[in-house]
């Protein structure tokens, strides 16, 4: 028997339970089940319009750029315009995400690959699960629909998030997420993305891009 073994082996004779009992069983999935909230912050508890106008500002004020578009037809145009302006290649990588694969890319000129980054791509574009409104912060899930390299490897990040799934707390999105995926098919990574990456560890000086992109755009889909 392993020392941990032992340890719990003891627990339960100190305790005069075997671990299997049906009303213990029951307990613990009933506190799992309806485990009580802590404290939510009142900043994000804001209706539709709030909090996507809280959600811009925060995210601006991290160095991220935000653009609002009407539709997810407007989506094409309005990267192909950004990579234009920011003087990139007209060249994107994406994963298999439904909303991102069904727009009509071929109205521009950029070149769409998809699937993981390998490191080698300039540009990569998201489709984020959540944006939470008291942050500024988008909530991007793994999985071949978004692929986490595409977060952290490319320089640019170009990320794809409808208002209405902007939350005004983070609480709000652990219940989608559990809403979404259900017990047992929960995404393996969520990462939460707050402007740029950046550090200031060398001198205390601030550095855009220290561990992944030194670019966050985000578009925010009105529908």
């Amino acid at each position: 028997m392993s020392a941990r073994a032992e340890i719990f082996s003891n627990i339960r004779r100190s305790l005069g339970v075997e671990g299997a009992e049906r009303l213990r069983v029951q307990a613990v999935e009933d506190r799992l089940e309806r485990a009580p909230k802590g404290v939510i912050p009142e900043r994000g508890q804001l209706d539709a319009e709030g909090r996507g106008a809280l959600f811009q500002k925060q995210a601006e004020a991290v160095q991220a750029t935000v653009a609002r578009l009407a539709s997810a037809e407007e989506v094409p145009a309005a990267i192909a315009g950004f990579l234009r302006d920011s003087n990139l290649p007209a060249k994107i990588r994406i994963g298999s995400d439904a909303l991102l694969s069904g727009m009509d890319w071929g109205a521009t000129a950029i070149e769409v690959r998809k699937g993981p980054s390998d490191g080698h791509d300039a540009v990569a574009v998201s489709h984020a699960l959540a944006g939470i409104a008291e942050t500024g912060t988008l909530v991007l899930t793994s999985g071949q629909d978004n692929p986490t390299t595409l977060n952290f490897l490319p320089d640019t990040h170009i990320v794809v998030l409808r208002g209405a799934d902007i939350a005004g707390d983070y609480e709000a999105v652990w219940s989608k997420l559990r809403r979404t995926h259900g017990k047992g098919v929960m995404p393996r990574t969520v990462n939460y993305v707050t402007g740029p990456s950046r550090s200031a560890d060398i001198e205390q000086k601030l550095q855009l891009g220290a561990h992944g992109p030194r670019r966050l755009h985000i578009l925010i889909l009105a529908d």
